[in-house]
C-alpha cells in the first residue's frame, strides 16, 4: 500500500483474483478494493496486508505500506487492488533478451509497469545499482496531465543517490 514510490493509489495483493496463470499466460488484473473490503472500509476503515506465510509477507512497510487506517489518517484506503511480481529471490540474469507482449489496462488510479531491479545492490542502494523501467504507463484517459493510456515511457534510473538520479538523460516516451 506504500504506492511504489510514485504515490500509486493501489494495494498490491497476493490473491488469485489479481494474478493467475491460464493456458500458459500470466494474467495480472486490477480489481476494486471495495469489492473485497466494502465501501465503508475503503472510506473510513483500516486494512492490513501483514501476513505470516512467506507468500503473504508484506514486502515494504515504507509510507505505511503494510497497514493503513483511513479513519485515523483522514485519507481513504487505496481503491484499487492489483498484483506485483517480485523475482528478486528466484531469478536474475546478466546477459540476454527480454521480450514482453502485454495488454496494459485502462482505468483511473492504475499505473501498469514492468521494472528490473538488481538482485544485489553492489554499488549502493537505489538508484546507485540501477533500475530499468521497461515500460511504465497510466490507465487514465489520454487527457490526464501526467500521461494517459495512450502514452508509455522507458527509463534507466542511475546515480549516486535519490537526489542525484539522472534518469532524465535516459528516458523516452512514446
Amino acid at each position: 500500500m506504500a504506492g511504489g514510490g510514485n504515490s500509486e493509489f493501489e494495494t498490491y495483493w497476493n490473491n488469485r483474483t489479481n494474478s493467475f496463470v491460464e493456458d500458459g499466460i500470466l494474467h495480472m488484473q486490477p480489481t476494486l478494493a471495495s469489492d473485497f473490503l466494502g465501501d465503508e472500509t475503503v472510506l473510513k476503515g483500516a486494512n492490513s496486508i501483514w501476513g505470516g506465510a512467506p507468500a503473504d509477507l508484506c514486502t515494504n512497510n515504507a509510507d505505511y505500506g503494510c497497514s493503513q487506517n483511513a479513519g485515523a489518517s483522514g485519507k481513504i484506503l487505496p481503491p484499487i487492488m492489483s498484483a506485483r511480481m517480485r523475482t528478486v529471490e528466484s531469478f536474475a540474469f546478466k546477459y540476454g533478451r527480454v521480450e514482453v507482449t502485454a495488454q496494459l489496462p485502462k482505468g483511473d488510479w492504475i499505473w501498469p509497469a514492468i521494472w528490473f531491479l538488481p538482485k544485489n545492490n553492489e554499488f549502493g542502494s537505489w538508484p546507485a545499482s540501477g533500475e530499468i523501467d521497461l515500460v511504465e504507463s497510466r490507465g487514465n484517459d489520454p487527457s490526464y496531465a501526467a500521461g494517459g493510456s495512450d502514452l508509455f515511457g522507458s527509463t534507466l534510473h542511475w546515480g549516486p543517490d535519490y537526489k542525484h538520479d539522472v534518469y532524465q538523460h535516459t528516458h523516452g516516451q512514446y
